[in-house]
């Protein structure tokens, strides 16, 4: 049963990326590819340690686990995360987050959780993620202390005390 549904979503992503050409020359569809491949133009400006957004090593840091903060974020990652992602390194929808702060800075994680989109755009390994996940991640609209606090949960997750 999974390998139909698996052949069926290859076939149907393989139709849908066939179908997305064409031989049209008006000037609607120049302008829509080369709009398209913008984004992944303008990395020369990218910091793969703290990602594309206003957090970085001055304005997120981390001392000893905040247990409330993290309680607050994990109520907040079974609303908005956990349909996608696991807590373990297991993947669900996207990749589990199992040591995930071990992988990344704080300031990236911060930067990735409210600004996905552009983050995505110019990130060489998240586009490696998005070709294995297949589905990009949504901006969840976070403000900066909710996304702080699943950080927190996050580094509760990871073990840290």
């Amino acid at each position: 049963m999974n390998k139909a549904i698996f052949t069926t979503a290859i076939l149907a992503t393989v139709f849908l990326i066939g179908s997305c050409g064409g031989n049209s020359t008006t000037s609607e569809s120049k302008s829509i590819s080369t709009e398209q491949s913008t984004p992944t133009a303008n990395t020369s400006d990218y910091d793969p340690s703290r990602g594309d957004g206003k957090f970085n090593d001055s304005n997120v840091t981390a001392g000893a686990l905040d247990v409330a903060m993290a309680d607050q974020g994990k109520a907040i990652a079974a609303t908005k995360c956990n349909s996608c992602h696991k807590h373990t390194d297991e993947k669900l929808v996207g990749p589990g987050w199992k040591g995930v702060t071990q992988r990344r800075t704080l300031p990236w994680i911060m930067n990735f959780i409210t600004n996905p989109d552009q983050m995505i755009d110019k990130d060489p390994e998240l586009q490696a993620q998005l070709e294995l996940c297949l589905v990009r991640m949504p901006n969840q609209n976070l403000s900066d202390d909710e996304a702080r606090s699943i950080v927190e949960f996050m580094r509760q997750n990871d073990g840290v005390k």
